[in-house]
């Protein structure tokens, strides 16, 4: 076990975190947009891959100049988090709601790397390692974008076809809101 006194060690224990959840996403995306029904989801899955390769070279770099190697640690959570999501493509359901679980699923992967990345940009500028927390920045700005794509997406799905395809039709509700009604 290593000893941990500076956020300098701390910010290297992270980072190899990191690597380990985008190395572990590299695997999982390719996956998950040939389970997507929708074209827009497997475009965003399939540019999302594009863009972690981009992480992974980008923290290689960080290790670079901070003189430290990010292999030698498996991120948990992020295997976890995989694991759940090839859970759910597994599942026998209607194609829309699967696509509407594979974007739940990587909405939780972009959380957790949301808060990943926001802890190592701290701990860089702890470290009086700015250049490094404007790399990180870059990271998590782009995590935040992915984000924000995939609940577009969930948003703008075409649900009405779904609910047809299984014999429901949406009937106006006393006060004016919505619910389904089976045919």
């Amino acid at each position: 076990m290593k000893k941990i006194s500076t956020p300098r060690d701390l910010l290297v224990e992270e980072l190899k975190d990191l690597y380990s959840a985008e190395n572990q996403l590299l695997k999982a995306l390719p996956k998950m947009a040939e389970a997507a029904s929708s074209n827009e989801l497997r475009e965003a899955f399939e540019t999302h891959l594009d863009q972690t390769q981009i992480h992974v070279e980008r923290l290689n770099q960080i290790g670079a100049q901070l003189g430290k190697s990010m292999t030698g640690k498996k991120c948990k959570a992020m295997a976890g988090l995989v694991a759940e999501g090839a859970e759910i493509m597994e599942e026998d359901a209607e194609p829309a709601m699967l696509d509407l679980a594979l974007i739940g699923s990587a909405q939780k992967v972009e959380h957790y790397e949301i808060a990943g990345y926001g802890t190592t940009r701290t701990l860089a500028e702890l470290a009086e390692e700015p250049a490094i927390a404007q790399m990180l920045q870059t990271t998590l700005d782009e995590e935040g974008e992915t984000d924000k794509l995939l609940t577009k997406i969930a948003a703008e799905m075409d649900l009405e076809a779904a609910y047809e395809e299984e014999g429901e039709t949406e009937v106006t509700a006393q006060g004016g809101g919505k619910k389904r009604q089976r045919s």
